[in-house]
């Protein structure tokens, strides 16, 4: 014969407070969109960064299907200028916002964000936060050049921007224990990753999935609808915390 809780037993308690904590955990939980170029590029690009450029039509069919969720949200890498010629448009067309992370090195450049753009962009209500000096792997660098990509590139783009920058997004996903020592030490509030989880409310390191060429709209929405459970829910947290501790 099969076992049934009591109505006010210690297992019927404990099975309530689970059912508390899970749909609270699932109040926590949102998704983080991350895109990079949009359109043709305006400049070279090498042939392995061919797969981060997306469809302009594409890209607004995903702000069509998340336009007024308040569990997604959409960040930028690479501060291409399509971030302000294509994305600022269309995010502005659906009262939509954005966070974009500054190559600051790359500010001016041919084919990236202008200081000017980056300022309209700031006033705007987008979130300007730095993907570091130049775009390199935060793991390799030895703790002077962290120093260059982490604090004098936020020294820069809070001088363009007028703005405290506290959000960083490390380059390539690439993080360890002492990125995530050094990136909050830098006066970082949060630090986007690649993880391609869904991201938590009270985490410091927010997960993201990264958009490319070769998803569809249907694909982006089993992202977005999707709702881990039990362990499922779980392990994105086991497994950000596991890359922590390298």
């Amino acid at each position: 014969m099969g076992f049934r809780f009591r109505p006010g037993s210690g297992l019927d308690e404990f099975a309530r407070v689970k059912q508390q904590d899970a749909r609270s955990s699932m109040k926590n939980m949102f998704f983080i969109l991350n895109f990079h170029g949009l359109g043709e590029p305006s400049r070279d690009i090498p042939l392995e960064e061919e797969p981060f450029w997306v469809e302009v039509p594409f890209f607004e069919a995903v702000l069509d299907l998340i336009q007024g969720r308040d569990d997604v949200q959409i960040t930028f890498d690479d501060s291409n200028a399509s971030d302000y010629e294509v994305a600022l448009p269309a995010l502005k067309a659906r009262s939509m916002t954005a966070k974009i992370f500054v190559l600051a090195q790359q500010v001016d450049q041919k084919g990236y964000l202008s200081t000017h753009q980056l300022r309209e962009m700031s006033s705007r209500g987008l979130t300007v936060g730095s993907h570091g000096m130049r775009h390199c792997p935060w793991t390799g660098l030895d703790d002077q050049a962290l120093h260059v990509d982490l604090v004098e590139a936020k020294n820069r783009l809070e001088q363009i921007t007028g703005r405290p920058v506290t959000e960083a997004a490390c380059p390539f996903g690439n993080y360890d224990r002492r990125v995530l020592r050094a990136v909050r030490n830098s006066g970082y509030n949060k630090i986007y990753t690649s993880d391609d989880f869904p991201a938590f409310a009270d985490s410091w390191v927010q997960s993201r999935y990264t958009i490319l060429r070769t998803h569809d709209v249907p694909q982006v929405a089993e992202i977005i609808n999707g709702m881990p459970r039990g362990l499922a829910r779980a392990w994105p947290r086991m497994k950000l915390k596991w890359k922590q501790l390298r």
